[in-house]
């Protein structure tokens, strides 16, 4: 199922609504929009999103961690990722409670890129 993609990351699907709903509610929210057949994505899931130490960092920072899976070129994904200038996956979002404007964090993923960004 979607668990094992995510490693130790506890994954919810991403949808607009649900950024919204977890920074009203004060938590800090890791997006990750991704594809089966995208070999960075991959990579990236592996390096970087399934280590310990970066679920360590989700788990103090108690935020949210959320999926987008854009396989099939899913419209709603497809204009989130043109909001951000992008035209395709990978896309690392950090959104923060009160700020509007989300941290876009680099294509290429270090467990130490994303530890710093869940930093508060």
């Amino acid at each position: 199922g979607p668990r094992s993609e995510s490693g130790a990351l506890d994954a919810q699907p991403w949808s607009a609504a649900a950024v919204a709903e977890a920074t009203s509610a004060g938590r800090p929210v890791l997006v990750n929009l991704t594809a089966d057949w995208c070999v960075t994505c991959k990579i990236n899931e592996r390096a970087a999103l399934s280590s310990p130490r970066v679920a360590q960092a989700v788990k103090q920072a108690n935020a949210v961690y959320l999926v987008g899976d854009w396989t099939r070129r899913d419209d709603a994904i497809t204009r989130e990722l043109q909001a951000h200038g992008r035209s395709g996956v990978p896309l690392y979002l950090v959104y923060r409670p009160g700020r509007a404007e989300p941290d876009i964090l680099p294509q290429l993923l270090t467990e130490g890129v994303v530890i710093d960004a869940l930093k508060p």
